[in-house]
């Protein structure tokens, strides 16, 4: 009978403490102001990866489409009330105890003196721009805001979305229950962030408002622009009748508007979506990135004019111009539509600048 080998124990290597990374929020006492952070591990807030999860999808058929349509839907409400209530968990704890940084400091022994105003109450409604996917970076310009305000924002974005049914009857509803019933967590909403059109003109349409290249005329002849013109015009009456659901119900709440920045139509999509650009240019013939690009700059240049004008002709709008403010170069960009890291940090302080200037007292 064959002798059976003795297994040495190998000893247990202790994990270089350099390799490990601490994700440990410092504890807040149970008094005095807190961070973001602090409120959101008392408030007991899910990371945006645990809430994740894919959904597990069956081959389509005609059986299945429906099914599966209704159960994304249901997803949907699901993760929209989840962010509320983690909102409002957090942003009472916030309310009682003021914010790090603009509250002083309780004397020993005494209460927390209270904020004349308490921290700043936003939610916020859009595309991509605002909901881009957390592993890539830490998601869009929301989760960045957030950080540098100090105080949590509820996002009700869906990266994709488009104007027209952020106010058509579905999400509409949502806003109007947001307008007259205010924060979750008590009082009106200070502001209102919005960001929405990218989506309504660009991809597969896109076609309808682009002619064929003709090298002998100049990049805004190659727009059909009553084409555009009337694209542009449904974007606008999104615009126009958030405006004034906000004048009706919460005449109070701030509104602010952003320019996308003139992306680079170079093929790029993202998680097998896109490219939403390049498509179009490429049926239509444009033979290099540089002519796409300056009828995509148009383009976005007659957006933010729009926008420039809504804020002119409506009291208590800030429309954030932030065109221009990424280098024209492809490593700006993460994809055909969405900054690179560094390019959201900078449209997150833009936002962070309007916000402070808007609401000095409020925003750190």
């Amino acid at each position: 009978m064959a002798k059976k080998r003795s297994r040495r124990r190998q000893p247990v290597r202790a994990k270089s403490r350099r390799s490990v990374k601490s994700t440990r929020t410092p504890k807040a006492g149970a008094t005095g102001p807190v961070t973001l952070a602090q409120a959101r591990a008392l408030a007991k807030v899910r990371a945006p990866l645990e809430r994740g999860a894919k959904l597990a999808l069956e081959p389509a058929s005609p059986a299945t489409v429906g099914l599966e349509r209704r159960k994304l839907e249901k997803k949907q409400e699901l993760e929209r009330r989840q962010r509320i209530k983690e909102y409002k968990a957090t942003l009472a704890i916030m309310k009682k105890r003021g914010v790090k940084g603009l509250t002083p400091r309780a004397v020993k022994g005494g209460r927390a003196p209270k904020s004349a105003t308490g921290p700043l109450q936003v939610f916020a409604e859009g595309d991509s721009w605002f909901d881009y996917p957390v592993p890539f970076f830490g998601g869009g310009i929301i989760p960045r805001l957030e950080n540098q305000l100090g105080v949590p924002i509820l996002n009700l974005a869906k990266a994709g979305d488009q104007a027209r049914y952020m106010l058509g009857v579905a999400e509409r509803k949502i806003l109007i229950d947001q307008f007259t019933n205010g924060c979750p967590a008590g009082g009106p909403w200070d502001a209102m962030l919005f960001s929405g059109g990218g989506n309504d003109i660009v991809d597969n349409p896109m076609v309808l408002w682009i002619k064929d290249f003709n090298a002998t005329l100049p990049p805004a002849a190659l727009i059909h622009q009553s084409r555009l013109d009337s694209a542009l015009a449904l974007v606008r009456a999104a615009y126009e009748d958030l405006i004034t659901l906000r004048d009706s119900l919460s005449p109070q709440t701030r509104l602010f508007f952003h320019g996308y920045d003139f992306a680079i139509p170079d093929g790029r999509g993202i998680c097998f979506l896109g490219p939403w650009l390049k498509p179009t240019y490429d049926l239509r013939g444009f033979p290099t990135q540089a002519s796409r690009f300056d009828v995509t700059k148009i383009m976005l240049q007659q957006f933010a004019a729009m926008l420039q004008a809504l804020e002119s002709l409506h009291s208590n709008v800030t429309f954030i111009n932030g065109q221009g403010t990424l280098a024209p170069q492809t490593s700006s960009w993460h994809n055909e539509l969405h900054p690179s890291k560094n390019g959201f940090n900078q449209f997150a302080t833009l936002f962070h600048q309007a916000l402070k200037t808007a609401f000095p007292t409020q925003v750190l």
